[in-house]
């Protein structure tokens, strides 16, 4: 495995890369969801590279860009383990040089809700980190995670809307035994807010058993088991169409709801792909 900082060193060793090649995009700290972005990766690709970089573009003013956990030495040792052949960890200079202009890619009508609306400005800093990796890293296929709903929702119509053909690949939440979605951002949570943080895949369960009586049902039972739980401070509860984000219409088959929420001082997001209605 080969472990480069700077564009040139990414340049002449993905210069000599054969065969298709598959990115992996991370912000380090990473875990099993991580793990499995690369072993799927490692499916669609003879040649993985994996991204480690806090990209300092998609944190708003008073979020936890500076808290946010650097674990380099260890996320190496995740990366080898999973046959990962490059890992790309630059410095934001690197990535973003004080001497040249990156022009901003702005995320359009989906980046501005929900997420969006709650942190403004976000998801242009995600896709513009994303259009410039993908310009770095040159890849086949980019591998994400279906956890992040709507940033991958947001990457797939930049990349169509580029034109770059590059494959976007998404892969399923990778859950822990207790059903919590998997984050960086779990280790954050004391012992007593981690069990607290269960109401929100409580939330998604409650949802998906109510899914036959349709959207309205949906949406309240989410909301329910969410109002019940004590210490958990809920941003916003969501359904919308999982192929167009609007909200979902009579013959709408496939709905996904969304939930973001903070206990204590951390803020999570998750979310369960329904069916509304029959074929």
């Amino acid at each position: 495995m080969k472990v480069v900082h700077s564009r040139a060193e990414l340049d002449a060793v993905r210069t000599a890369l054969s065969g298709r090649v598959a990115v992996v995009m991370t912000m380090g700290a990473l875990h099993d969801g991580h793990a499995r972005l690369m072993d799927v990766a490692g499916e669609h690709g003879e040649q993985v590279v994996v991204t480690i970089f806090v990209n300092p573009r998609q944190f708003g003013a008073g979020e936890d860009l500076d808290r946010y956990p650097r674990t380099l030495e260890a996320d190496l040792q995740v990366c080898q383990a999973h046959g990962v052949d490059v890992v790309f960890a630059p410095a934001a200079d690197d990535v973003y040089p004080p001497d040249e202009t990156v022009p901003v890619v702005l995320a359009g009508g989906l980046g501005a809700v929900l997420e969006g609306a709650h942190r403004p400005g976000h998801f242009d800093g995600v896709v513009t980190v994303v259009s410039r990796l993908l310009d770095l890293t040159r890849p086949d296929v980019a591998v994400f995670g279906e956890k992040d709903a709507q940033q991958l929702a947001v990457i797939r119509r930049m990349v169509a809307a580029q034109g770059r053909g590059v494959e976007v690949v998404g892969v399923p939440t990778v859950r822990e035994r207790d059903g919590l979605a998997m984050s960086s951002r779990n280790r954050y949570l004391s012992a007593a807010e981690r069990e607290t943080a269960l109401a929100i895949p409580r939330a998604l369960d409650a949802a998906e058993r109510r899914s036959a009586e349709g959207p309205a049902a949906v949406l309240a039972a989410a909301e329910a088991e969410l109002a019940g739980a004590p210490g958990v401070s809920v941003d916003y509860v969501a359904l919308v169409d999982s192929e167009t984000w609007a909200e979902p219409g009579p013959r709408t088959r496939f709905g996904k709801i969304l939930v973001a929420a903070r206990v204590g001082s951390t803020r999570l997001i998750d979310n369960r792909e329904v069916t509304l209605c029959g074929p």
